[in-house]
């Protein structure tokens, strides 16, 4: 997976694979298939991880703001300093590969979907306890977050400092919330 995510899908040649798993190149193709089986279990991988950080992040048992609180702050510790611009594999291999790969492609907007959903889901709770500003729809305004945060994801490679992601990420919540 860091291998791809530092070079990218194309920029990731088999030395570089046979290298970071430490396999011969019979050994790879026997346990992994070829580059693109490896690539998308590495896809995958990041996707889960990814997933089980927002279910931690979105628990049912916190407060919904307080959950998107924290989702959100985690997106700001993952655009700050080193993290910011290493970058995001899932972006990265959204504008590398999304648009030509379809296993790829679905694999992405299947991710996209479901965080929409989930961060859905936490605005709906939030809207029955009356702590969404007037006029917000969750599914909108979680579509309008996820963009944010890809977008956040982007800007984070010219590395803006921590601060600036968070006043952003709070002038946007300001928007939604009371």
């Amino acid at each position: 997976m860091d291998v791809f995510w530092s070079r990218g899908y194309h920029g990731t040649a088999l030395p570089d694979l046979l290298r970071a798993t430490k396999l011969s190149r019979g050994s790879l193709y026997a346990a992994f298939g070829d580059k693109h089986s490896l690539f998308l279990r590495a896809l995958d991988r990041y996707i889960a991880d990814a997933l089980a950080r927002m279910e931690f992040e979105f628990d049912p048992r916190k407060d919904p703001i307080d959950g998107l609180k924290a989702y959100l702050a985690g997106y700001v510790e993952r655009t700050s300093g080193g993290n910011g611009r290493r970058g995001c594999l899932l972006v990265a291999t959204a504008m590398e590969l999304a648009g030509q790969d379809a296993e790829v492609g679905r694999r992405v907007a299947g991710f996209f979907k479901t965080m929409e959903g989930r961060v859905a889901d936490v605005l709906s709770g939030a809207k029955a306890a009356r702590k969404l500003a007037d006029g917000v729809e969750p599914s909108s305004a979680a579509r309008i977050l996820i963009c944010f945060l890809w977008g956040l994801r982007v800007v984070a490679k010219t590395a803006p400092t921590r601060n600036t992601s968070q006043a952003t990420v709070d002038a946007l919540l300001d928007r939604f919330i009371r």
